[in-house]
């Protein structure tokens, strides 16, 4: 599920990448959705500002990434699909919810809140990175997370504030690292319960191969998950 295409408006394409790379070398078939909805704004990348005169459409600037083939998230069945996996970037945040602007007190795009209640429902693996776990947070009481460490520490984990509002948001925030290790510490972190699989990736400033491997333990754990 996309919210648009972009870190600072829309999906990280790096991690949207990453996961298509992992899924397909795990032989999954992969359909691509987005909200049919408007961005909440328009970030110029290069400056790292907002583009006040533009306006853009989630599916639309999704369908970017997509190569085309995408389709709204309102024909999104848990009926057709083993697993659900949400890439992050600030799109989660601002597309995808209102968590940018109003933190704990956020709304859920409602058929974004309608995915999540489906695939838990019917005990399907729900895959999440970044800040894309506030979502699963929000929605689904009590699930386990985690968006890596709760210290900035001298500015490896910029976004660490983001594990105490998971926690005022009714979810339970885990420590991990960003990377992939032999060690279970380093691995994406599995709510086995709810079968809620999540890794921090971009939430670290790291390099991005340990951003990709990350990644990987998240999305071989989702398809373990499937049990296919």
């Amino acid at each position: 599920v996309l919210s648009g295409c972009g870190v600072y408006d829309g999906t990280e394409i790096h991690e949207a990448s990453a996961i298509l790379v992992h899924l397909s070398r795990g032989g999954a078939e992969v359909h691509m959705y987005a909200p049919d909805v408007p961005q909440m704004h328009v970030i110029d990348h290069s400056k790292g500002q907002p583009a006040e005169a533009e306006s853009r459409n989630v599916l639309v600037e999704s369908a970017r990434i997509a190569r085309g083939k995408i389709a709204s998230l309102a024909k999104l069945t848990t009926a057709d699909h083993d697993a659900v996996i949400f890439p992050g970037g600030f799109g989660a945040a601002k597309n995808l919810s209102t968590f940018a602007v109003d933190g704990k007190d956020c709304k859920v795009n409602r058929e974004v809140e309608r995915v999540l209640k489906d695939f838990h429902k019917a005990g399907k693996p729900i895959g999440l990175c970044c800040i894309s776990p506030v979502l699963a947070a929000k929605v689904l009481s009590g699930a386990e997370v985690t968006v890596g460490h709760e210290e900035e520490e001298g500015g490896k984990w910029p976004y660490a504030g983001t594990a105490g509002a998971i926690k005022e948001l009714g979810g339970k925030h885990c420590v991990k690292e960003a990377m992939f290790s032999l060690t279970p510490f380093h691995e994406a972190h599995v709510d086995t319960k709810n079968k809620v699989i999540t890794t921090p990736a971009f939430m670290c400033e790291t390099e991005l191969h340990h951003i990709f491997d990350g990644i990987g333990a998240m999305v071989k754990n989702v398809l373990k998950l499937t049990g296919k």
